[in-house]
């Protein structure tokens, strides 16, 4: 698609971010045939789309609203940044409320592979895989460092998020504080 057409579609605006300046036509990868894979974004989201270890998780809260727009291309690429973050916690909930016909979901999940060379996988005490937003108990008590508070066995620790690069960690809250906690004294519920 023409940079013109690209524009007159999104108004000058980065399509991810609403940003109106430094903006470039970006192909997102394993299109169908049929579909267009042009969108217009700015070179801070595509350098953090090909520089993984770039990606600054607050720039992308504009995904917010831009995964809920009519193009395909735009849509899957908010689905794959969120994917990409779901680590962080609220692009979890941003995904769990996502819809995408089939087809755009199925482009969506084939682009994944391709931008993620390796992914971190953490497992609770059992070997049951955690992933962002589950419920886990604790198995034993534990003493949280840097307070008095000990998180006694049988807690149960709601929404947690996963550690990003470390999967013996993720991190919750127990009495209202956000600890991190060791994946080998926890259980998936």
């Amino acid at each position: 698609m023409e940079i013109k057409e690209l524009e007159a579609r999104s108004n000058s605006q980065c399509e991810l971010s609403g940003a109106t300046e430094d903006l470039v036509v970006y192909q997102v990868s394993e299109a169908p045939e049929n579909m267009d894979a042009d969108i217009l974004i700015s070179t801070t989201c595509k350098e953090q789309i090909e520089e993984p270890e770039k990606v600054d998780p607050n720039h992308w809260r504009c995904l917010n609203d831009s995964m809920w727009s009519t193009i395909p291309a735009v849509q899957v690429m908010a689905w794959r940044m969120l994917y990409r973050l779901k680590s962080e916690g609220w692009p979890q909930d941003l995904l769990d409320m996502m819809y995408m016909e089939p087809e755009i979901e199925a482009w969506a999940k084939a682009g994944i592979n391709t931008e993620e060379k390796t992914e971190v996988i953490h497992k609770d005490s059992n070997g049951a895989i955690l992933e962002a937003g589950d419920t886990v108990t604790l198995i034993k008590d534990l003493n949280v460092k840097g307070s008095s508070l000990t998180a006694k066995r049988g807690t149960a620790v709601r929404r947690i998020s996963l550690v990003h690069d470390n999967p013996e960690q993720i991190e919750g809250k127990v009495e209202g504080q956000q600890i991190v906690i060791l994946t080998k004294f926890v259980k998936k519920n």
